[in-house]
């Protein structure tokens, strides 16, 4: 999968450090991914949440952070669009963001 906004996990990491192996290790997972359903993301992360508009919840931390990604499965493309604690992410809708 190609991942769109490495960006916005570094800067997360680099304010919250104990996020940098889970994130850079679900990065370099997700990457070499070939997902063409959201029963393929289930398959490899369970205890992901599919929600409306092709977007995916990845627990990061042991569920101390929130990972929302927005899946393209046709293009094979993963579009990074929220990454926070709980609390922030309890104030998004996630099928916006």
């Amino acid at each position: 999968m190609r991942i769109i906004a490495r960006r916005t996990l570094r800067e997360f990491w680099a304010q919250h450090g104990e996020a940098k192996a889970p994130l850079e290790a679900w990065y370099v997972e997700v990457k070499h991914a070939t997902w063409k359903t959201p029963s393929d993301v289930k398959a490899r992360y369970p205890e992901a949440s599919i929600v409306g508009g092709d977007r995916v919840v990845f627990n990061i931390c042991h569920n101390k952070y929130r990972l929302v990604v927005l899946v393209k499965y046709a293009f094979e493309t993963v579009y990074i669009r929220f990454i926070g604690t709980h609390a922030e992410y309890d104030r998004i809708d996630v099928k916006e963001v």
